[in-house]
């Protein structure tokens, strides 16, 4: 059995397999092979991968592979065999089309980005682990590009006062968000719309907005869930007192198969002092921002907005080695003890991960959409 790697497409840096998982599936009596320089951007050099038994192909090679990894959909080539199983980030609920013709094409699709968010899934949660790295790189970003100082300084030439910073969303990327800004020294508040993440934010040392009358979002698998109308005028009110005040907006917002909410508006950016800096983790959605372009810096009165939805890939060692770890996990549901494939639809990460099948499409939510 050929568990193959693709090479992904510039910008992406990460690689969805590491030396140290080739080695493990390896052992297992897996064959796998990689896309000659696959693991480069990623500071996996081949060399790595040949010493722990991979096997370094010509790209058009993989098309033998009964199981191809790749990151994002559009690396997928067109010449693979009918029944390969295709498992990366594919984002189906916005590319149900896409699926669609995979289905049609016999392939056997598994999106990592669908897995449930439960206990023993955890250790093989993409958004999770690449979102852990994209809060940390957020406010990284938004110190190297804002005007002044994040912590406090005495000087003898005066005072200077830290940075206040707003963060939208207290799941993995907002919290790692909080605990970054306030290593730096900065003062932090934070907006969500589940009250229970309230305890959290406070024992990272930030404050909480408060916001009555949230929707309940308990069941929504860690994700936020859409709100009232009238809640979200309550909310942007009470936002907009805390963003015209702020230096740094980290936002992270973003709901499952839909458009991300606009939570920060025109008018509140423009009450934002010259040379405050936001950085929209939601760009690839639309963003929680108004003005935000995906993958574009753009200036609006003096305010700088990063749209960037790939922050995860500016740590591209670390991303590939969290990320290759969650792939591995979910291939020991999918593989015998021999290392060949064994799929159990009875399994409920393997059935909630699992997109098309024998020709179908077997997600629910995708075949709604689709019909």
């Amino acid at each position: 059995m050929i568990i193959g790697v693709l090479k992904e497409a510039s910008p992406e840096t990460r690689v969805s397999l590491t030396p140290e998982v080739t080695q493990a599936l390896v052992k297992m009596g897996v064959q796998v092979w990689i896309a000659q320089g696959a693991g480069d951007s990623a500071f996996y050099p081949d060399a790595q991968y040949e010493a722990v038994g991979g096997k370094l192909v010509a790209p058009s090679a993989l098309s033998e592979a009964d199981i191809l990894l790749t990151i994002h959909p559009e690396n997928i080539p067109t010449t693979i065999k009918s029944n390969t199983i295709l498992m990366g980030v594919f984002q189906p609920l916005f590319k149900a089309p896409l699926m669609k013709e995979w289905a049609g094409k016999g392939y056997t699709v598994f999106s990592l980005d669908t897995i449930p968010r439960s206990t023993r899934a955890q250790s093989m949660d993409v958004l999770s682990s690449q979102a852990n790295i994209a809060g940390y790189k957020a406010v990284l970003l938004a110190a190297s590009q804002y005007c002044r100082y994040f912590p406090m300084f005495m000087t003898a030439a005066g005072s200077i006062p830290p940075a206040k910073v707003v963060i939208l969303g207290a799941g993995v990327a907002g919290l790692q968000a909080i605990a970054t800004a306030k290593r730096l020294g900065a003062v932090i508040e934070v907006s969500d719309t589940r009250p229970a993440v309230k305890e959290e934010v406070m024992s990272l040392g930030a404050k909480f907005i408060e916001v009555e009358g949230a929707a309940d979002a308990s069941k929504a698998g860690g994700y936020a869930v859409e709100q009232t109308e009238e809640f979200q005028a309550r909310q942007k009110a009470r936002l907009a007192e805390s963003v015209k005040k702020s230096d740094i907006i980290i936002t992270t917002a973003q709901i499952p198969g839909r458009k991300a909410p606009v939570i920060i508006t025109e008018e509140m950016v423009a009450s934002m002092r010259p040379g405050s800096v936001i950085v929209d983790i939601a760009a690839s959605t639309g963003g929680n921002v108004a003005g935000t372009k995906n993958n574009e810096t753009v200036v609006v009165n003096g305010v700088t907005i990063i749209g960037n939805s790939n922050l995860a890939a500016t740590a591209p060692a670390d991303a590939s080695k969290v990320y290759a770890k969650n792939v591995l996990n979910f291939l020991k549901l999918i593989l015998d003890k021999d290392g060949n494939i064994a799929l159990n639809f009875e399994d409920d990460i393997v059935k909630g991960t699992a997109i098309a099948h024998a020709g179908q499409i077997v997600n629910d939510r995708v075949a709604t959409l689709l019909n």
